[in-house]
């Protein structure tokens, strides 16, 4: 059976009647989503939501959010955005003993043959994201001693920039070049997934790759400006399947959109392609 992390992110919901922005319901998008998780051929052995879990980190919202991915039939592993609150995040889901009761939430989780490292970045009150010593220190003790299988390292703020200007001005602004040193220092690491930016988007990162998602509901524009403006889309919603190859013992990376889909159509009838 193949080991598969499914990565959800930026699910901005809000209290049950709320529009994000004003203008948009992002329950129905989730609900899309969480059913598009389910009907995977192959059931994910894990969901990892990579943060801005709630629009403004209320206990309404994340007891709807807990509604909301109720009927996810695997293990789901939570972390912060900078849209949420700790506190507020760990009240609301109690039976998630991993969230723990520090200043930040970082824990480690085995799915199967893959560590999960989760990485908080979060910055309390701010929307950029910051790494100090204290959880760059918890990264490298726990690399140092997960060196017997392959890690994917979660977290919210990407480490780079990503040419979209008004989203690196709240980026990860402290902490991204050392944490590219420890990085460097462990080719174990498999993948640095990250959510914020609302796109699907790829770079090479100490001897890895580093990645953002899509959202399960509207996207950033894509706009390569440093002055671009600060607007959304409704874009295709989308989610990311990471899957362990034991062939290659590499880590596949798959983005699937959201919804129902005609097909699958065969492409051969009795061994002939289809003219």
């Amino acid at each position: 059976m193949t080991t598969s992390i499914v990565q959800l992110t930026d699910l901005h919901i809000r209290e049950p009647g709320r529009l994000a922005y004003g203008r948009l319901d992002t329950a129905p998008y989730l609900s899309t989503a969480v059913d598009s998780v389910n009907a995977l051929r192959q059931r994910p052995s894990a969901v990892v939501i990579t943060g801005d879990l709630t629009d403004f980190g209320r206990a309404a919202e994340y007891r709807y959010l807990r509604q909301l991915l109720a009927p996810l039939t695997m293990p789901v592993y939570l972390l912060p955005g900078n849209h949420d609150d700790r506190d507020q995040l760990r009240k609301i889901f109690p039976e998630h003993s991993y969230l723990g009761v520090g200043s930040y939430i970082q824990y480690t989780a085995d799915i199967d043959e893959i560590r999960l490292v989760v990485l908080d970045t979060s910055t309390t009150g701010r929307s950029e994201g910051g790494l100090c010593s204290e959880r760059l220190d918890w990264l490298e003790d726990v690399l140092a001693d997960s060196t017997d299988k392959p890690v994917v390292i979660a977290m919210h703020h990407p480490p780079f920039r990503t040419l979209i200007g008004h989203m690196d001005d709240i980026g990860l602004l402290t902490g991204a070049a050392e944490l590219e040193a420890i990085v460097a220092r462990y080719p174990n690491v498999e993948r640095l997934i990250c959510g914020h930016l609302h796109r699907p988007i790829e770079v090479r990162f100490g001897r890895t790759i580093a990645s953002t998602a899509p959202s399960p509901a509207h996207q950033v524009s894509l706009d390569l400006d440093d002055a671009a403006a600060s607007t959304w889309t409704l874009e295709p919603p989308a989610f990311r399947v990471h899957a362990w190859d034991d062939a290659s013992g590499r880590l596949v990376t798959h983005s699937m959109p959201t919804g129902n889909f005609e097909g699958p159509y065969p492409f051969h009838e009795d061994g002939v392609l289809i003219d």
